[in-house]
């Protein structure tokens, strides 16, 4: 029940970057403060997804248990995190250090990591889904340097929030500083105790508050929560979420045009009062 878990998580996070990114190239539609803030988004949505892979699949099975065994082969592993990435946990600790090393590495998404994920366990026991500080050190992606807390909190049933403070993103030649906190529940409506993850199914509130890289402060809000099925692999399937920055311009991102909930690529983004369809990737 943890990877199901897991995979949910991920991929809800990951199809929230995927609709910014695809949305934000109809640059005729949005503007650039908006197409900014979007794609800043977009980043942090793909490294709570790792957090995710981190704290979740690539630690112990117990860490409270000494010598506990890994919850991935090191095969899974280098599925999800590469060749050059290892891991190692210190028991008195309670850490688990993912270390890219000092060089890029390139990794299963395709894009280039060095430094380390640091995650501090708060919680024992093994049914519990979440209870994790995650960090990084030193850590670059892109040659892009990443900052940020995330704390995992479990709320029981399968439901979890990720809260994210001092987060950063440092663009490499002078591209400027995304800066941003979040705060996300997912909250299980259907799927909790059965070993399959096809039905489960989550409903994610929350916002997120930021400066994009141009100095222009944002604020993002799941206007219609966010619906993840387990039998969608990639994409929310229904709810609405609002980008407005300092500048009043706003857009609305919105996964179920047709009202259908249908596990499909259609999606729409609103702009000033003008709607255009898009299409995933």
């Amino acid at each position: 029940m943890r990877t199901s878990a897991l995979r949910s998580l991920a991929l809800a996070c990951l199809a929230s970057g995927l609709l910014l990114a695809t949305g934000c190239q109809r640059k005729s539609t949005a503007e650039p403060d908006d197409i900014t803030s979007a794609e800043d988004r977009s980043e942090d949505n793909v490294e709570t997804a790792l957090s995710s892979d981190a704290m979740q699949a690539a630690g112990p099975a117990d860490p409270s248990v000494q010598g506990s065994a890994y919850l991935l082969t090191e095969a899974e592993f280098r599925i999800r995190f590469g060749s050059c990435a290892t891991r190692s946990y210190d028991f008195n600790a309670r850490t688990l250090t993912i270390d890219f090393g000092p060089t890029n590495c390139l990794c299963p998404d395709g894009r280039y990591r060095r430094g380390k994920i640091r995650v501090r366990f708060t919680t024992d026991v093994l049914t519990r889904r979440a209870g994790a500080v995650v960090t990084r050190d030193t850590y670059f992606v892109n040659d892009n340097q990443h900052t940020a807390t995330r704390t995992f909190t479990d709320l029981g049933l399968g439901s979890f929030t990720v809260d994210v403070t001092n987060a950063s993103i440092v663009r490499a030649n002078n591209g400027g500083t995304h800066s941003w906190t979040a705060n996300w529940t997912f909250t299980r409506t259907a799927g909790y105790g059965t070993p399959q993850a096809s039905d489960d199914v989550y409903s994610v509130t929350g916002s997120a508050n930021g400066t994009n890289r141009r100095g222009v402060t944002y604020v993002t809000l799941i206007q219609t929560p966010l619906i993840k099925r387990g039998d969608c692999f990639k994409y929310f399937v229904a709810g609405t979420i609002s980008i407005t920055n300092a500048n009043a311009q706003a857009m609305l991102l919105n996964y179920d045009p047709t009202g259908t909930q249908d596990c499909d690529r259609v999606a729409s983004v609103t702009v000033n009062g003008r709607t255009k369809t898009i299409t995933l990737r």
